[in-house]
């Protein structure tokens, strides 16, 4: 059965949020690796996750498979651009356990919880995916001694992602395109 064209238009915005979603996650990807983070006493390979910035805002106005293609779209081209294998496995394990956990609590407990506090529990759940996709690739544990830095580190990026998130999905429900996705 045909589309009726207000359907289309609503697919076609979706379509194109989510290309202009994953572009600018990409550039924040892409501005964030030139960050030398280890030079402030990070392990190599630590981000801040500012691309969870467009993740998170995409859950909160579109539909869970939109911010999912998201993930895997940014986490791609993303890997492509700047990584290798390794970086891909890691940055998808990581990139699909904090999907899964944000969009839980903006699903089902958006009421329990602020923006703030979902982008904390996706920048843990995104370091302790990282870490266990790690773990098992060099088959050991001792990897896991990393879990309590990347768990602070998580805490921090997550706030001031959350700051972000909280203020881009404030501005962007005044305009028109995002109107429709509101709750």
């Amino acid at each position: 059965m045909p589309m009726s064209s207000s359907e289309s238009a609503t697919v076609l915005k979706r379509t194109v949020i989510i290309a202009i979603f994953a572009a600018v996650a990409v550039v924040l990807s892409i501005v964030e690796a030139q960050i030398p983070l280890v030079g402030m006493g990070l392990m190599p390979g630590a981000k801040l996750g500012f691309a969870n910035i467009m993740i998170l805002t995409c859950i909160f106005f579109l539909r869970g498979r939109d911010a999912f293609l998201l993930v895997i779209l940014k986490t791609l081209l993303t890997a492509f651009l700047l990584g290798t294998f390794s970086s891909l496995l890691f940055s998808l394990s990581g990139s699909l356990l904090s999907f899964v956990v944000m969009f839980l609590l903006v699903r089902w407990g958006r009421e329990k919880f602020s923006v703030i506090g979902i982008s904390i529990a996706g920048g843990l759940a995104h370091n302790t995916g990282q870490l266990l996709a790690a773990s098992l690739v060099f088959n050991s544990l001792s990897i896991l001694y990393y879990l309590p830095i990347l768990l602070i580190t998580g805490v921090v990026t997550g706030i001031a992602v959350g700051f972000a998130v909280r203020y881009l999905v404030a501005s962007l429900s005044k305009i028109a395109i995002f109107e429709e996705f509101l709750d």
